[in-house]
């Protein structure tokens, strides 16, 4: 199996109950990476109620959390000090076979990759959050996914942070 055996179970349990916030502290973190991406320090977090990315002013988290309603945005625009924000997110539908290889597909791009972030709940191998962050023109770009075996959804992320 790729990816990094997380030792928690995960706290979201469907799509639906993730939510979207810019402002919160760092929550205790199953897996933490720190990296330079371009001019940034990044770290990407995984959860077991999904993910947090800090970048330059940015601390988002997705996930699902006591008092916050569930109901991701489909996408967000700010401005942050002297930097643009654009994050998007979206659920994908899937078959059993469908959503079984394209799993299979997340673990294995982004194991191993000195950038990225992939952790498989105990369970189900199906059961994965995978991040990565790349640069991108004068700033960086990010995509998460959150993988939900019971109902065959993957919710998918993409994020953009550029200096304006």
């Amino acid at each position: 199996m790729s990816g990094i055996a997380l030792a928690a179970p995960y706290l979201d349990t469907d799509a639906d109950q993730l939510s979207f916030a810019l402002d919160l502290p760092p929550y205790e973190a199953l897996a933490v990476s720190d990296l330079t991406v371009g001019p940034l320090t990044v770290q990407l977090r995984l959860l077991g109620a999904s993910h947090q990315v800090f970048a330059g002013p940015v601390r988002e988290t997705v996930a699902c959390l006591p008092g916050l309603a569930g109901g991701l945005p489909e996408q967000v625009s700010w401005a942050f000090e002297d930097w643009n924000y654009r994050f998007t997110a979206r659920v994908l539908d899937h078959g059993q076979d469908d959503f079984s290889r394209e799993v299979a597909r997340l673990r294995d791009r982004h194991s191993g990759h000195p950038w990225a972030l992939c952790g498989v709940f105990p369970g189900s191998k199906d059961a994965v959050t995978a991040l990565t962050v790349r640069p991108w023109g004068t700033g960086l770009r990010w995509k998460t996914w959150h993988t939900y075996p019971q109902s065959r959804r993957i919710v998918a992320t993409h994020t953009w942070l550029e200096a304006r």
